[in-house]
C-alpha cells in the first residue's frame, strides 16, 4: 500500500505478467485474521473466562473492546494517511500472528490474539481506502477460501498449534509474502464500494460456520469411511474454489441472495451436505454482487468503506456471540435465527448493490479453472484420508476405562492440546474412552473436529452423541464391538445447555456390558431420567424359550456435575449403581490446577469389580480424566 508515485520500478519477465499484489495482499491477510479470530475465540472463553460460569456480558464486554478499537483508525488516517495507517495494522498482525506461533498460552495468547483482531481490522480499514476495487471480492473471498482449505488439509488443527520447524516455516513465509504484497500494492483512486467491504464481516461469520468442514461432513453417531470423508473433503474445496470464481465473475445477480439465505436455513434445519456447499458457492456470488461498482460510485466509495468494514466486523462480534451465548442464556429465540438473520443481511445488501450497479461490466472466469480447483480437492481429500480401524475383541474379563471431560481440547493454558490427550491417553492403553465436551466444529472454538482428531491419535473407532447442537455433545472411542449404541435426549429442566445420555451395549470377551455416557446439566432433573435408562440397559433379555438372562451389567460414566455426597448420586445408587472410587482413594477432578472435589464419575452394577482407579493430574483439560481398571465378576 505505498504510494503509486513511489512504487519500486519492476521490469516483468517477458510473457510473465505482473503478479496482481493487491490480490495477494488481500488473500494472504485475510487468512491471517481468519488464523488469530480461530485463536481469539477459544481464548475468550478459556482464558479471560470461563463458559459457563464467568457472566457473558463480561466476556461480551472484553471481546467488545478490541472490535471498537480499530475505530481509532478513522482520525488516525486524517492526521496521516489511509496508506500508513493500513500498512501499520499490517505489520502489528504479522507482529501477533508471529507471536501466537511463539507463544506457549496463558495470558500473552489471550492478549496477542486480542491485539491481533485489532491490528487486523485496522489493516483492512486501510484496504478498504486505498485497494482497487476490482481486486476486493475475489481478495476478501479467496482468503476465507484458502485459510478455510489449508483448515481442512490439515486436519483442522492450525498451524499455530502445532510445534516444531515446519509451521514456523510455513507461518514465515505466509508472513514475508503478505509484507511484501502490502509494499508492492499500489493506491487506487478507486477503491471498492462499502457494500462490500461491510458485508466481510457477516460473511466471516459465515464462513467460519458452513465452510470449514463441520457443516458437510456429516456428525452422525457413527464413523464414516474413509472414501466419504475424503470425497465430502473434496466437495467442500471445490465449493470453495467456485466461490472465489464467482467472487470475480458477479454474474448471478439476486439470485446469489436467495441461494445463501436458503442454503443457511437448510444448514440450520438440521440438513447436511448440500446446503453447505450451496451456502459457500453462494458467499462468493454474494461478495461479486456487492462489490459490483462503477466508476463514479468508486471515487466516492473510500471514506465510507474503511467505516463500513470495522462496522460489518462489529455484525460479526454481535452474531458470533449471540449464536454461542444462547448455550449458557435463555434469549428467549432460538439461535438458530442468527445465521439465518446474518445471511439474510448479506443477501440484501449483495442485492441492493447489484441493483445500483446494472451497468457495471460483467468479468468472465478465468480459463481452464476447473482443473486446478479440481486437482486441488482431490488432493486435498487424499491428504485427510483415514480409514477406521477394524474392530478387535479381547480375552479374559478385564478391561480399561478412561472417561474425561475434554473442555472441547482446550488445556489449562488455553493451548488446543488434541493432540496431547490423545497420547497421553494411549500410554494407558484404554478399551474404552468416553468423553464429554466434544466439539466437532463450532467457530467459537476455531472450528476444530476434537473427536476425528483424537481417535486418529489412538486408533479407535469413535460414536458421537450430539448433545447441546449436532457439533457439540459426549462419544465414545473404542474398538470393541458394538453390539448396541443409541442416545436419548435428557430434559433441559430450565437449563439453557442441552444434554444426553448415549447408551452403549459392548461386548467384552464373551460379556456384554452396558455404558451410559453423559454430562449432566442440571442433574436434579436429569439424574432420574439416567436412572430409568440404567434400569432399561440392565434389562437383558433372551429369545423367548431359553429362560430369564441375568441382569446385564452397567456403567455409568462422564462429568454428572454431582459429588458423592449429593442427594442425586442417591437417586443412581436406587438404580443399582455404587461408587467404587470411594474405596480407591475418593480422588477429586476438579478443577484440575487444584482439584478439591469429584464431580466426574465412574459408577458401576453388580457383576462389575473395580480393580484401580485413580485421576492422573494432567493439564489438558479443567478438568482431570478417571483412569478405571474394571473386572467382569
Amino acid at each position: 500500500m505505498t504510494e503509486t508515485a513511489r512504487q519500486p520500478r519492476t521490469t516483468p519477465r517477458r510473457g510473465l505478467p505482473a503478479p496482481p499484489w493487491p490480490l495477494v495482499m488481500l488473500v494472504t491477510g485475510v487468512a491471517l485474521l481468519f488464523d488469530v479470530v480461530r485463536v481469539f475465540l477459544p481464548s475468550l472463553i478459556t482464558l479471560y473466562g470461563r463458559a459457563g460460569e464467568t457472566a457473558p456480558e463480561s466476556m461480551g464486554m472484553y471481546a467488545a473492546l478490541w472490535f471498537v478499537l480499530p475505530f481509532a483508525a478513522v482520525p488516525a488516517a486524517r492526521l496521516a494517511s489511509p496508506r500508513i495507517v493500513g500498512t501499520a495494522g499490517a505489520v502489528a498482525l504479522v507482529a501477533a500472528r508471529l507471536g501466537l506461533q511463539a507463544s506457549d498460552g496463558g495470558t500473552p495468547q489471550l492478549l496477542l490474539a486480542s491485539a491481533g483482531v485489532a491490528a487486523g481490522l485496522i489493516f483492512l480499514y486501510g484496504c478498504a481506502r486505498t485497494t482497487a476495487g476490482t481486486w476486493v471480492p475475489a481478495g476478501l473471498i479467496g482468503g476465507l477460501a484458502g485459510a478455510s482449505i489449508v483448515h481442512l488439509a490439515l486436519d483442522r488443527v492450525d498451524l499455530v498449534w502445532r510445534d516444531g520447524p515446519l509451521p514456523w516455516l510455513a507461518v514465515v513465509a505466509l508472513c514475508v509474502a503478505f509484507l511484501w504484497s502490502v509494499r508492492l500494492s499500489p493506491a487506487s483512486p478507486g477503491p471498492a464500494p462499502a457494500a462490500v467491504w461491510f458485508a466481510f464481516g457477516p460473511m466471516l461469520m459465515l464462513a467460519g460456520m458452513y465452510c470449514g468442514g463441520p457443516a458437510i461432513l456429516a456428525q452422525d453417531t457413527g464413523q464414516h469411511s474413509a472414501p466419504f470423508t475424503a470425497l465430502a473433503v473434496a466437495l467442500q474445496v471445490a465449493a470453495l474454489c467456485a466461490a472465489v470464481v464467482y467472487a470475480w465473475t458477479t454474474s448471478w445477480g439476486w439470485t446469489a441472495g436467495l441461494f445463501l439465505v436458503a442454503g443457511v436455513a437448510a444448514a440450520e434445519s438440521g440438513m447436511q451436505g448440500l446446503p453447505a456447499l450451496v451456502t459457500t458457492v453462494a458467499l462468493g456470488a454474494c461478495a461479486g454482487a456487492a462489490g459490483q461498482h462503477t466508476g463514479a460510485a468508486a471515487e466516492s466509495a473510500g471514506g465510507r468503506g474503511g467505516v463500513a468494514v470495522l462496522g460489518g466486523m462489529l455484525v460479526f462480534l454481535a452474531g458470533a456471540f449471540l449464536y454461542y451465548a444462547a448455550f449458557d442464556a435463555d434469549l428467549g429465540f432460538p439461535n438458530a435465527v442468527v445465521p439465518v438473520a446474518v445471511a439474510v443481511l448479506v443477501a440484501a445488501v449483495a442485492v441492493r448493490a447489484g441493483r445500483r450497479h446494472r451497468t457495471a461490466p460483467v468479468r468472465r472466469a478465468p480459463r481452464r479453472w476447473a482443473s486446478p480447483a479440481l486437482s486441488l480437492a482431490l488432493l486435498t481429500g487424499l491428504v485427510t484420508w483415514q480409514s477406521p480401524p477394524a474392530t478387535r475383541t479381547i480375552t479374559g474379563n478385564e478391561f480399561t476405562l478412561v472417561a474425561y471431560n475434554i473442555r472441547m481440547g482446550f488445556g489449562l493454558g488455553g493451548r488446543l492440546d488434541l493432540d496431547r490427550i490423545a497420547a497421553w491417553a494411549a500410554t494407558r492403553r484404554p478399551d474404552v474412552v468416553l468423553m464429554s465436551e466434544v466439539d466437532r466444529g463450532w467457530l467459537l472454538n476455531g472450528g476444530h473436529d476434537d473427536l476425528a482428531r483424537i481417535a486418529r491419535g489412538l486408533g479407535m473407532r469413535y460414536y458421537f452423541a450430539p448433545a447441546a447442537d449436532r457439533l457439540w455433545g459426549d462419544a465414545l472411542l473404542t474398538n470393541l464391538p458394538v453390539a448396541e449404541i443409541g442416545s436419548t435426549r435428557l430434559g433441559r429442566h430450565g437449563y439453557p445447555t442441552g444434554a444426553q445420555a448415549q447408551s452403549i451395549v459392548l461386548e467384552v470377551g464373551d460379556h456384554e456390558v452396558g455404558i451410559v455416557n453423559t454430562h449432566l446439566q442440571e442433574p436434579r432433573g436429569q439424574a432420574p431420567e439416567v436412572a430409568a435408562i440404567v434400569r432399561g440397559l440392565a434389562a437383558n433379555t433372551l429369545p423367548p424359550g431359553i429362560g430369564v438372562a441375568d441382569p446385564r451389567p452397567v456403567i455409568v460414566t462422564g462429568d454428572l456435575n454431582t459429588t458423592p455426597s449429593d442427594p442425586q448420586m442417591r437417586v443412581l445408587e436406587a438404580a443399582g449403581l455404587s461408587d467404587p472410587l470411594r474405596a480407591l482413594g475418593d480422588p477429586p477432578t476438579s478443577p484440575a490446577d487444584a482439584p478439591v472435589r469429584r464431580i466426574d464419575h465412574v459408577l458401576i452394577s453388580d457383576g462389575l469389580t473395580a480393580v484401580a482407579a485413580d485421576a492422573p493430574r494432567v493439564p489438558f483439560s479443567d478438568h482431570l480424566p478417571l483412569v478405571v481398571r474394571l473386572r467382569l465378576d
